[in-house]
């Protein structure tokens, strides 16, 4: 039986069209003196969405991705309005290299070295407060 209409948050009335997350679990994180209330991508649907049709994050805010073992990460904006700054993350929690990136862009940018975590944050972010690479993030996987 054809759908005569599609119905409203689908696609030809078949697939959900996909919102934003807002409900994962969290991990309070400081840089420095300062402190992140990180939203925790750790599962393979969870890090493809990402902060994908945000259009709002508080400044304090960002997403941490979890990843099972260290490898060089790669990362673009498709679907993501929200300019934002990605820091690729050792397992100790050092900064190792940060990267802007341009909304609604497919270009990548990869880490120069493998890592199993990376913070997105609004762009500037980091800049803007000092934290430079080398750095240490505490909190959530950071410490024992």
């Amino acid at each position: 039986m054809p759908l005569a209409h599609a119905q409203e948050g689908t696609v030809h009335g078949e697939l959900p069209l996909p919102g934003p997350q807002l409900d994962l679990s969290r991990h309070v994180l400081v840089v420095g003196m300062h402190r992140i209330d990180a939203q925790v991508a750790a599962d393979p649907v969870q890090r493809e969405l990402g902060l994908m049709y945000r259009r709002y994050m508080p400044k304090n805010e960002g997403m941490l991705f979890v990843f099972e073992r260290p490898t060089i990460q790669c990362f673009w904006m498709r679907n993501t309005v929200l300019p934002l700054t990605v820091a690729f993350v050792a397992e100790d929690g050092t900064i190792v290299q940060f990267a802007d990136m341009e909304p609604l862009s497919n270009r990548s940018h990869c880490s120069r070295v493998a890592v199993r975590y990376v913070l997105e944050m609004h762009q500037g972010w980091f800049a803007q407060r000092g934290i430079r690479e080398g750095m240490r993030i505490h909190g959530g996987p950071f410490d024992p």
